[in-house]
């Protein structure tokens, strides 16, 4: 497996720019950090208190993970409300469009939760919320199945690992892609039916399609973990899924998780597809809070 990269140092810096606008729709990161891990080097965005509110400080920190072919910049509309009384570290995953740099594969599951741990250990961090959308989610799922030492909690939104990615979802992209070239004028129409808010933040939409054309991203789509693998889980685990989600079947996947991970809790969001953190964040948010306040 060929390791992920940019096509040229001038595409990448375009696209560096453009990942420089989206994070300017949130608030600024209070600090970066560079962790060396095995499998390459992980760039982090650190929000939210320092040492001089010692209250929020010891808080449980939120770690967020990204989906596929993005970067941190995604959780612009969640990153001020997860952080007011918590620290939150945002991880540029390798292999990915971000700012980290990759050496190794991580995509084999045994890889992705190594990586994982020793970003977390190198940020000297002991006990966290784990956030995960998209492939992030499958990335948080995967980290509560093989290597849950450091998780005070797992929060899947719209995630893989559930099921296996089908055409459908695909199709999603391959119309969202069309939707892209649609006059202005129609693109608003074609975000609400595809419910793809990228169509209307002009920050957003330039960005995604930077990175299609800066980075070579060659990664198999992974595979949905086993029921058996699901049963093993004890991480208390939050699950909150588009009704319109186009990468698994939400009814279906509200009465299974629940009874294969003791104590988890699976809800859909009305009127959200494969984004709900981004199409409805302020109600996402205080869901997400409120699981996470549950457990401390």
């Amino acid at each position: 497996m060929a390791i992920n990269s940019y096509v040229n140092t001038a595409l990448r810096d375009r696209y560096f720019a453009a990942c420089d606008a989206v994070y300017a729709l949130g608030p600024a990161a209070r600090a970066e950090a560079e962790v060396e891990t095995r499998f390459g080097t992980t760039h982090v965005y650190v929000y939210g208190p320092g040492a001089t509110d010692p209250g929020g400080a010891s808080r449980t920190p939120v770690v967020l993970v990204h989906g596929s072919g993005g970067n941190s910049s995604q959780w612009y509309p969640n990153v001020a409300a997860l952080s007011a009384d918590r620290t939150v570290y945002a991880i540029d995953t390798i292999g990915d469009p971000g700012r980290s740099v990759q050496r190794e594969p991580i995509h084999q599951p045994d890889r992705a939760a190594r990586w994982l741990d020793e970003v977390l250990a190198g940020l000297g961090l002991e006990r966290v919320h784990l956030v995960g959308s998209s492939y992030g989610g499958w990335l948080a799922l995967n980290q509560a199945h093989r290597a849950p030492g450091r998780l005070a909690s797992a929060t899947l939104l719209d995630p893989g690992g559930l099921e296996k990615v089908g055409a459908r979802f695909f199709a999603w992209i391959y119309l969202s892609a069309l939707a892209g070239i649609a006059p202005k004028a129609l693109r608003p129409r074609l975000a609400a039916w595809l419910n793809q808010p990228v169509l209307v933040v002009p920050e957003l939409y330039r960005m995604v399609m930077l990175g299609a054309r800066a980075f070579r991203l060659r990664r198999p789509a992974p595979l949905p973990l086993t029921e058996d693998e699901l049963r093993t889980i004890r991480t208390p685990l939050y699950l909150l899924m588009g009704a319109r989600s186009l990468i698994l079947h939400p009814e279906r996947q509200r009465e299974r998780v629940p009874r294969l991970v003791p104590g988890a809790r699976a809800e859909i969001f009305s009127n959200a597809g494969h984004g709900p953190n981004i199409e409805h964040a302020e109600e996402a948010n205080g869901r997400m809070l409120s699981f996470m306040d549950s457990i401390g």
